[in-house]
């Protein structure tokens, strides 16, 4: 099978997939309360909290959803809009019957902390929704200063979507004041998809029971009894959980921050590679991913062509660039289990597809 660099799902490996061909156990039984538990206490440190973390057998779309049933009651939702997925939110929004206020942005910038605090000036907010790094543009909004814009309005929520940049870099969800931060399986986590994970403040979880119409599936106060007592509100994807436990002892066996510093060092040889070929960044400086780059393509390369010669010779898929910028950009992802060597391999891969185009593409 070819390898993944596609910004997820990203390139799963062995160790991750044979954790998941453990024995099958009982999701009621003491032995699956023992493997939350083993789990749990990890997991809140890679979140920075100390509140309950939470699984959920879904995509993190589920708890995207599940966080505006819970949280905006009569009030309005900002959705921060700068890409395909945090638009998309505003749009899950509107279809929970919320009051959504779209703070739009030109794909390919940032979210600002100061656009963020003019809209809240309006009044009347319950939450905003913040994709911290979306992955179709390779956008990084800076998630610390864009907190302490939300904290100077004390009833409003701040939602975050990490599913990218989760582990990948430090996010403290207490010390910045977060109410939801939530990831997913299958991005810089480096697992299959199917397992969204999250943690909800106590303020969250105070307003939460005061929403009505949150529905079950993804209602935050189930989701908290029934952690405490290491157990999930319906049946969860056990084998997931297994391959979570797994990834879980590879992180803190190579360590925390050598994996935040990994990260970084995979990103700089990306952007190395970019700067010197004469391509560009969609993306502005100071604003850029961690865990991907957004390549724009200002030399009008046959970016198929490229991802044709890619697979067929080198057995590799990258990303053409997502929806209405295919073609104009693609996308290299560096997160997950991926090294220094590997991403030399993958830049090594992509100057050979490049010289095979003609070259009129070049």
């Amino acid at each position: 099978m070819p390898k993944l660099f596609i910004p997820g799902p990203v390139q799963v490996s062995e160790k991750t997939f044979r954790a998941f061909c453990q024995p099958m156990i009982g999701h009621r039984s003491g032995d699956f309360k023992k493997l939350y538990e083993r789990i749990h206490a990890r997991l809140q440190t890679l979140f920075g909290t100390k509140q309950p973390v939470f699984l959920s057998t879904s995509s993190a779309w589920g708890v995207m959803e599940g966080s505006i049933r819970n949280l905006v009651g009569t009030g309005k939702v900002l959705n921060c809009m700068c890409g395909a997925f945090s638009d998309k939110w505003f749009d899950v929004s509107k279809k929970c019957g919320k009051d959504a206020v779209s703070l739009q942005v030109e794909w390919g910038q940032p979210i600002r902390p100061e656009a963020v605090r003019d809209a809240l000036k309006a009044g009347g907010f319950d939450a905003v929704t913040l994709i911290h790094n979306e992955t179709s543009t390779g956008v990084m909004s800076p998630l610390a200063e864009i907190a302490a814009a939300v904290r100077e309005f004390p009833d409003v929520m701040l939602i975050v979507d990490s599913v990218s940049s989760f582990s990948a870099m430090p996010i403290p969800m207490d010390e910045l004041g977060l109410d939801v931060l939530l990831t997913g399986s299958q991005k810089a986590l480096a697992m299959p998809p199917g397992l969204a994970l999250f943690s909800a403040s106590e303020r969250a979880i105070a307003r939460a029971e005061q929403v009505k119409g949150r529905g079950y599936y993804f209602d935050f106060i189930e989701f908290k009894k029934n952690a405490a007592e290491f157990m999930t509100p319906s049946t969860p994807s056990i084998s997931h959980i297994y391959a979570l436990e797994s990834k879980l002892d590879d992180i803190f066996t190579e360590g925390v921050e050598s994996r935040h510093a990994r990260h970084a060092e995979n990103n700089a040889l990306v952007h190395e590679w970019v700067k010197a070929r004469g391509l560009d960044f969609f993306a502005p400086e100071g604003f850029r991913s961690k865990s991907l780059t957004c390549v724009a393509n200002n030399l009008n390369i046959d970016v198929a062509a490229m991802l044709k010669v890619l697979r067929d010779k080198h057995d590799i898929v990258l990303d053409g660039g997502y929806g209405k910028l295919k073609g104009k950009t693609f996308r290299i992802s560096n997160m997950g289990d991926e090294t220094p060597g590997t991403m030399r391999a993958l830049l090594m891969a992509l100057d050979s597809a490049l010289a095979a185009l003609p070259a009129a593409a070049n």
